[in-house]
């Protein structure tokens, strides 16, 4: 196991296996020393966990756990193209996508579940951004993806 596997399991967490695509996609790209991860919900063993949007039905704690579990199954992407996370140099740029009613504007604060979660696997700070949409794929509230730069 990897030291940022063995930093997860302090969390009670684990790396889940990798989500099937939904498309016509692959959960994880290489290019040069940098891993691209396409969007990931927050599914768990194949089931989404939430349907709904930020300010209508989900809250802030909720919508923070959920960006958690994307980050897990991104950090499960990489895995699956490097092998060793301790591969990992850093990550460079975290995307977060929040369904949200247009009153609602607390969407960095639901991505920092991701960003708290990859701080504690990886160290460092990365870029981001935290953006708010009317709708993501199969009603998810909470879609997160990211780059990371490996050796």
């Amino acid at each position: 196991m990897s030291a940022v596997e063995d930093r997860l399991a302090e969390l009670g967490l684990s790396v889940p296996e990798v989500s099937p695509p939904l498309a016509a996609y692959v959960p994880a790209v290489i290019s040069g020393s940098y891993v691209y991860t396409s969007g990931q919900l927050p599914m768990i063993a194949g089931a989404l966990q939430a349907t709904g949007r930020l300010g209508e039905g989900i809250d802030i704690d909720q919508g923070t756990a959920l960006a958690q579990i994307c980050a897990l199954n991104a950090i499960a992407a990489i895995k699956n193209v490097i092998g060793d996370l301790d591969r990992v140099i850093q990550v460079v740029r975290v995307t977060g996508f929040v369904a949200s009613t247009p009153e609602f504007t607390s969407q960095p604060a639901v991505i920092n579940g991701a960003s708290n979660l990859l701080g504690i696997a990886f160290g460092g700070a990365h870029s981001r951004s935290a953006v708010g949409v009317a709708a993501l794929p199969l009603g998810a509230p909470v879609e997160v993806d990211m780059i990371v730069e490996f050796k």
